[in-house]
């Protein structure tokens, strides 16, 4: 699934998009990182307890995310269990999928994910390196494609950037996929979303890693069902091999 690194803000923009979103906004400045690993979230993503720049967002329960023209949010369903697992922001030709987990009040667990991200990836047969990024060390990667190879029979990849940051007992996770993994403006672009993100932690007690429930509008609620419905009841897909021997 996957220069100039800019922490840029642009000025707000209501999207129409908003009559089926939440819209939260917030004024004032941003505060001062309370601690020095804040550094790298000083320009966002945000928690809800701080002031983050006016923006329109979508409550997705755990998350709030930028609602803005040109910009599809999705929401991301394990079909098996029927949970959503993530929300990914299409802009462009780039693709950021976002996950809210848990973390102790002692920050570092995004360093531990990244070693393990790295494990799979290698283990898959793909490549990992680090890198500094705009919001301090991230992963980038390519990925073997299953099923692709070039015409001399070598496998192909995909590039992938994986970004997060620790907040105030959470990480937030990004997958970067399309021209946000390879592209200098699509990278920065992309940041500049990652950073309008306000994360709601809430006071409930979660274990360290666990996704944070990510919840949607009811008018969202309704579109899915119906998808769900028309999936159910389209046609079946064929039979694999039985065809008649010759």
């Amino acid at each position: 699934m996957w220069g100039v690194f800019g922490r840029r803000r642009k000025k707000s923009e209501k999207s129409g998009a908003a009559d089926i979103a939440e819209v939260v906004e917030r004024k004032g400045p941003p505060p001062e990182p309370d601690k020095a690993d804040d550094k790298y979230r000083a320009a966002g993503p945000w928690d809800a307890s701080e002031e983050a720049p006016e923006e329109a967002r979508m409550d997705l329960g755990s998350i709030r995310v930028p609602v803005r023209p040109g910009t599809e949010i999705q929401v991301n369903v394990a079909q098996q269990r029927n949970q959503i697992i993530g929300v990914t922001l299409i802009s462009g030709g780039s693709a950021l999928q976002v996950q809210p987990f848990a973390a102790p009040k002692s920050s570092g667990l995004w360093d531990e994910m990244r070693e393990e991200l790295r494990e799979q990836i290698t283990g898959q047969g793909g490549k990992a390196e680090d890198f500094d990024g705009a919001f301090g060390p991230e992963l980038r990667a390519i990925i073997p494609v299953e099923g692709k190879k070039s015409d001399q029979g070598r496998q192909l990849g995909q590039r992938v950037r994986f970004i997060g940051v620790d907040g105030p007992r959470w990480v937030l996770r990004g997958v970067v996929r399309g021209d946000g993994a390879a592209k200098p403006e699509a990278m920065a672009q992309i940041e500049e979303l990652f950073q309008k993100i306000v994360v709601v932690r809430g006071d409930n007690p979660v274990p360290p890693r666990d996704l944070l429930t990510i919840t949607v509008p009811p008018e969202v609620q309704k579109s899915m069902a119906e998808a769900a419905k028309k999936r159910a009841a389209g046609p079946k897909p064929p039979p694999q091999g039985g065809g008649a021997g010759g």
